[in-house]
């Protein structure tokens, strides 16, 4: 039975242009009127959630920064957090230059985004006009608590970084990557990871994993995707998320979430879902 849907949220229902598909919203509103459950569960900060509220309406709750933080929505305020601690991230920054002295960091905070000078190529980006670029020894003080740090190489692969450092670093923090294109590195506190703080989620609301279908589409969701009885790896995703899933939801640019979904809630048979579903092929 569906009781909840775990969704990521880039590559698997949001596009490199910024949108969700008309069909992946009317599936999403399905689900909340069969009364299933909606959590995201993304590598984004909460200063990224903007998707969500201004094109899926959705004020409820999200997982972020693979799994570091819960975010409410409604309030704008964490539930919950757990951080790296500042010389945990120096250690750790230590280690992966001297393995790659070509990296470069940046750390996330719940108060803010912490750069290296050159860790953004685009010197004109945005980014760079909010944040004052800076050595993390400078900038982050010891009550900060790191909840997403950050390493990029202007070389190699992500999986190739990834298969060099994780087990460098294995004591200080749970590495990971979800970037499609760049060889960057997502790193949390060891231990945390979105099936962790998902798992953590559905049983304050009674659900056991068997009653879980959650959809991914990189490294950073494999976890998550083991978890979950009914895991979905985007048919256009990272050979590792597939083969964790078991079982894949079409290509993204076919709606591969929207079409499970669709197909999950009419086996359902759930009172209500027919009119939002309506026009969605």
């Amino acid at each position: 039975m569906m009781r909840l849907v775990a969704s990521d949220i880039d590559g698997t229902i949001l596009g490199h242009d910024g949108k969700i598909s008309e069909r992946t919203i009317r599936a999403f509103d399905a689900c909340r009127a069969a009364g299933v459950e909606l959590v995201f569960v993304t590598g984004r900060p909460p200063r990224w959630l903007y998707p969500l509220e201004e094109q899926l309406g959705h004020s409820g709750t999200v997982i972020c920064s693979n799994g570091a933080v819960v975010w409410d929505l409604e309030t704008n305020r964490p539930l919950s957090a757990q951080g790296i601690s500042k010389d945990d991230v120096l250690e750790a920054r230590r280690i992966i230059k001297e393995l790659r002295p070509d990296a470069l960091f940046a750390a996330e905070t719940l108060s803010g985004f912490h750069l290296e000078p050159g860790f953004i190529e685009n010197e004109t980006s945005e980014l760079l006009q909010e944040f004052v670029p800076a050595p993390l020894a400078e900038t982050l003080t010891e009550d900060d608590a790191v909840v997403k740090f950050l390493a990029v190489t202007r070389r190699g692969t992500a999986d190739e970084f990834l298969a060099q450092v994780r087990p460098a670093v294995a004591h200080l923090v749970a590495t990971t990557h979800s970037a499609p294109r760049d060889a960057l590195l997502e790193m949390s506190v060891p231990g945390v990871n979105k099936a962790v703080t998902l798992a953590r989620y559905a049983a304050s609301l009674g659900i056991d994993a068997k009653d879980v279908v959650a959809f991914g589409d990189m490294p950073n969701d494999v976890e998550m995707l083991r978890w979950a009885g009914d895991g979905y790896a985007m048919a256009s995703g990272h050979p590792a998320a597939i083969h964790a899933a078991g079982q894949q939801a079409p290509h993204f640019d076919d709606d591969g979430v929207a079409q499970i979904l669709e197909a999950k809630l009419a086996a359902m048979g759930g009172a209500g879902t027919e009119d939002h579903l309506a026009g969605a092929n």
